[in-house]
Order: structure tokens, then C-alpha cells, then sequence
């Protein structure tokens, strides 16, 4: 069985809903204190969304200095699986673990709906399961979440398949549509929308199980 830390930061208000929705899908979910300073005997690492230390200076950047984060950087290195979801994917760039950026919603907008997703790569630990080209609606919940990054990466991004996930229509002005990207190797991936709250069609949209179950399915294969 799959043991998954989810990693808890203060301002963190998802972590419930990513343990519940791994848990669903058969892995155990234990948090981990973002001031812990090893993440010995998981299979796979959740960053969950919130606002991470208020989001003061900008989201994510001071969580990137909590003691966790180094023992994030060695697992991940390590080729373990590590998923950063929403606030998660902003602490991940910030620390140094993704490339690109999140900014400000086009328009300074706060958005809270559902989105449709449009699988661009198979090759990430959060898309093996899933077809390239497959629709997916996921709701996004979130002020900064449009990813940029400069020319140099994005054409790296391009060549080598890392981008994993776009929107079919734009919500926030992200470059490319970029919804979601992966590490070079394909074990560390983040998104801003959020697929543990697309669990079950009684909540709208049960999508968000391809994704993490390929997660799920993949976590102790990839280490």
C-alpha cells in the first residue's frame, strides 16, 4: 500500500481533501509538519493548497525556506513523486523544484469555478493513466495562478514534454494556457487547479481520479 505524506504548512487549508481523496483511491495519507525535517518511509509527497504563512511576500515564498522543504528537494532528487496542487505548485517554483512562475490573475481577479483541462502529456507521475488530448473538468480556486515563465524555458518546457496539463479556455491569462507542469524527469509535477475536490460527480466532477490515481498507482514504482 502507498503511504503519501501531505504536507502541512500554516495557512494550509487543503490538506484534508488531498489526504481524504488518495485515501479513496487506496494509498494512506499522513501529514507532515512543514517544520519536520525528513520525509522517511513515504512513497509519494502532496504540497495541498492554502496560503501557505498568509502568502506574505508572495505565495509560497516563504514556505520554500521551511525545514521540509530540503528533505522535499532530497526526495524528489531521489526520484521520489512529489504533486504540488494550487498553493502547492507555487511553493514548488519558488523552490527551485519547477520551473516558471505564478503571478496575479489576469484582470487581479479571484477565480472559483469549474475548468475544463486538456491532457497535453502522458509522461508525468499525474497523467500516466490518462489519455493525451482527454478533457478533464477540474475546478481552480485561486488569485495567482497564472504561470509564466521566460522564452528560454518555455521552449525547454516545449521540447521536453513538461508541459502536462493546458486549459481549454484560459481562465487567468497563464501563458500557453499552461495549467500544469512537470520536472525534467517526469516525477515532480504541479497544477493549479485542483483535482482532489473533482472526486465524485456528487461534488460535479469525478475527473480529478484519473490524475491521482496515476499518482497513486506510480508512487512506489518511481522511487
Amino acid at each position: 500500500m502507498s503511504r503519501i505524506g501531505v504536507v502541512v504548512f500554516p495557512g494550509s487549508n487543503c490538506e484534508y481533501d488531498a489526504a481524504s481523496a488518495v485515501t479513496q483511491l487506496g494509498a494512506t495519507a499522513e501529514f507532515v509538519w512543514h517544520g519536520q525535517d525528513n520525509v522517511d518511509g513515504f512513497d509519494g509527497i502532496i504540497l495541498p493548497g492554502g496560503f501557505a504563512h498568509g502568502d506574505y511576500l508572495r505565495p509560497g515564498a516563504l514556505a520554500r525556506f521551511s525545514p521540509v522543504m530540503n528533505a522535499v528537494a532530497n526526495f524528489a532528487n531521489a526520484g521520489g513523486a512529489v504533486l504540488g496542487i494550487c498553493n502547492g505548485f507555487q511553493v514548488l517554483t519558488e523552490a527551485g523544484l519547477l520551473p516558471g512562475a505564478l503571478q496575479k490573475n489576469r484582470g487581479l481577479t479571484f477565480l472559483c469555478h469549474p475548468t475544463t483541462l486538456i491532457v497535453e502529456s502522458t509522461r508525468s507521475v499525474l497523467t500516466l493513466m490518462a489519455t493525451k488530448g482527454q478533457e478533464l473538468s477540474i475546478p481552480i480556486n485561486h488569485f495567482s495562478g497564472s504561470y509564466t515563465c521566460d522564452d528560454k524555458t518555455y521552449e525547454e518546457l516545449v521540447a521536453n514534454d513538461q508541459i502536462v496539463l493546458r486549459y481549454k479556455e484560459n481562465p487567468n491569462g497563464s501563458r500557453d494556457d499552461i495549467a500544469g507542469v512537470s520536472n525534467l524527469a517526469g516525477n515532480v509535477v504541479g497544477l493549479m487547479p485542483h483535482p482532489e475536490r473533482a472526486m465524485s460527480l456528487l461534488l460535479g466532477s469525478a475527473d480529478g481520479q484519473v490524475l491521482l490515481s496515476s499518482f497513486v498507482s506510480k508512487t512506489l514504482s518511481v522511487r
